[in-house]
Parts: C-alpha cells; structure tokens; sequence
C-alpha cells in the first residue's frame, strides 16, 4: 500500500485549497533571497502554491497523483499566462534526475502514505534535491483527534485509514518527534513547529518541518 491513492478534486469545493498558506509566503521570500530558482511542489492538488511561485518568477514543476487536480492547475496557469509543468506520477517514485531541485514544498500531501510510503517517499524527495535544497514539509502529528479516532481503521503504529473530504479513504501517516528525526535523519533540520489548527470548528495538530539536504 505504499501508493496512498489520489484525491477526485472535482468533489472539492472548501475555498481552503485554492488560497496560498500564509507559510508559503515566508518561503518565497525566504528562497527567493537565497537564489533558489528551480521548486518542485511535490502534491499539488489543484496548484494555489504552484501558482504563486510561478507568478514570482520561480520554475515551478507541479506533481501529483490527481489528474483531476493537474487538469484544473493546467486551466489555472492558462488563464493567468503562466508557465507551470505539471506532472502526473505518485511521490513515492519521483520521475527527474537526481539533484534536480533547488527547493521542494510537500504541504499537506507526503502523508498519504503507509509507514513504507512514507520512508520511500522521503529517500525520493532526498534524491531529487540539490547539494544545499531545502524542504518545507507539513506531517500529521499523533496528538491530532483524527489519530484516536474509533472510525478509522489502525493499520499500524503510525497509520490509520482516514475518509477525505471528496470522500475517498486514503492511508494517513501520524509522527512524533522521534518519528521526525528517524524519517529526517539525513537532513538538517532547521525549524520545526506543531501547530494547532482550528478550521470549521475543527481542530487539527500538524507539525511544519523546514529542512536542508545534508
């Protein structure tokens, strides 16, 4: 089960995933500064990140495992005049050239795997990566609800079956510190956060991860 599925953004309509993250912003400005060129957003869906690098002048490469996702990212990108290459492949097997990227965004989209997705899509995300690239990834922490939840199916110690809001069931991978630091052992981390969210009267803990490739 290593391939975590895809999510059908036709049934998607939360406002949510078309606006750019605040955190997102801070990274422009932060890899902009840092002469980054070349980001790979690494889980898309319907690109309101791939958008906005690509309208401050990054060479953005969108990936996802959705082609309805990819479709209405292509339609977006066409209407602004933006150049954005999408690409349809799972983030467990990343199809570019080792150290290929000055940057990767994963927000919201590397946990949608089982505990051996989840080692092999940060060994790919790793390889694709230059000598100095950094990484903001957002991972799902045990301390969200969802994690206890009676209703999803345990799978193992970190995974549980979770319904998502276009109503497929997909693999969620959950960490703790000590899961981070295993899963990152050979990047440098340099800022990681856990953050409660609340949205819709929902509450959420992820943890943001800012990392360099050793």
């Amino acid at each position: 089960m290593a391939m975590g599925g895809s999510w059908n953004w036709d049934n998607v309509s939360a406002r949510f995933w078309a606006e750019p993250s605040e955190d997102v912003y801070y990274l422009l400005t932060r890899w902009k500064k840092a002469g980054f060129n070349s980001i790979l957003d690494l889980g898309c869906g319907i690109g309101r990140h791939s958008l906005l690098f690509a309208e401050n002048g990054f060479e953005v490469t969108a990936l996802d495992s959705s082609e309805s996702g990819l479709r209405r990212l292509e339609i977006s990108a066409a209407e602004r005049g933006l150049a954005v290459e999408t690409v349809h492949a799972d983030l467990t097997s990343l199809p570019f050239d080792d150290g290929s990227f000055d940057a990767v965004l994963a927000y919201h989209s590397i946990y949608h795997v089982d505990s051996k997705g989840m080692a092999t899509a940060i060994s790919e995300l790793r390889r694709v990566m230059k000598p100095g690239a950094e990484v903001y990834l957002t991972l799902n922490s045990k301390n969200n609800p969802t994690y206890a939840d009676p209703r999803n199916q345990v799978v193992d110690a970190n995974v549980r079956m979770k319904q998502e809001e276009d109503g497929t069931i997909l693999p969620h991978y959950y960490c703790d510190l000590e899961d981070i630091r295993r899963l990152l052992s050979e990047f440098s981390i340099v800022k990681l956060r856990q953050i409660e969210d609340i949205y819709d009267g929902r509450t959420s803990w992820h943890y943001f991860v800012l990392a360099a490739r050793s």
